[in-house]
């Protein structure tokens, strides 16, 4: 029915607090079946016992992944209009103000882009700082952990996993049309 009349318009507010709601709460209700999995993984020597409520780190790995994503989708005034309006919501969620939240978001971002070099992929980025965030390298088997570098059969399950924590922008996009601020 949507097609017919075209799509539903959003503020960038709007949205900013759809993705900012939908992050929190699959980083809160999904990181324990997350900790559940690296505990559990085969892959490992010793069992890293990852908390299950310990999810802030992972909470900013979807948060800089999420926003990796958003250059495809969106022109450059919506995407940031839309990332600023998420950093003010996100701000006391960190106990930050806007422009420490920002920074470290960029600085999340920043290592994400560094430890996936030379790939481009997100979701990529996303697991491998899962992996490193969470120091698991110190739980493989010697080869790994001297190499310093995830396991590959580790890496894929968990890209797998990852894939549930992206905004399917393309989706949204399809539904929703993302208007200016009113000035």
């Amino acid at each position: 029915m949507l097609t017919i009349f075209g799509r539903k318009k959003l503020s960038a507010e709007k949205v900013a607090h759809l993705l900012v709601n939908n992050i929190l709460e699959t980083a809160e209700k999904g990181f324990p079946d997350v900790a559940g999995f690296i505990n559990d993984s085969p892959e490992f020597s010793r069992v890293p016992c990852v908390d299950g409520q310990d999810y802030g780190k992972f909470l900013m790995i979807l948060v800089a992944g999420n926003f990796c994503y958003m250059p495809q989708f969106f022109r450059d005034g919506e995407e940031r209009e839309i990332m600023n309006c998420a950093i003010e919501k996100l701000a006391p969620v960190f106990d930050l103000t806007p422009d420490a939240c920002e920074q470290k978001i960029k600085e999340y971002r920043d290592f994400m882009a560094r430890i996936n070099s030379p790939s481009k992929n997100p979701l990529y980025a996303m697991s491998k700082a899962v992996f490193f965030k969470y120091g698991l390298n110190d739980f493989q088997e010697d080869y790994f952990r001297t190499a310093c570098t995830p396991n590959p059969i580790f890496l894929k399950n968990l890209d797998d996993i990852m894939k549930n924590f992206v905004w399917d922008w393309q989706v949204f996009n399809d539904k929703f049309k993302v208007i200016p601020q009113a000035a």
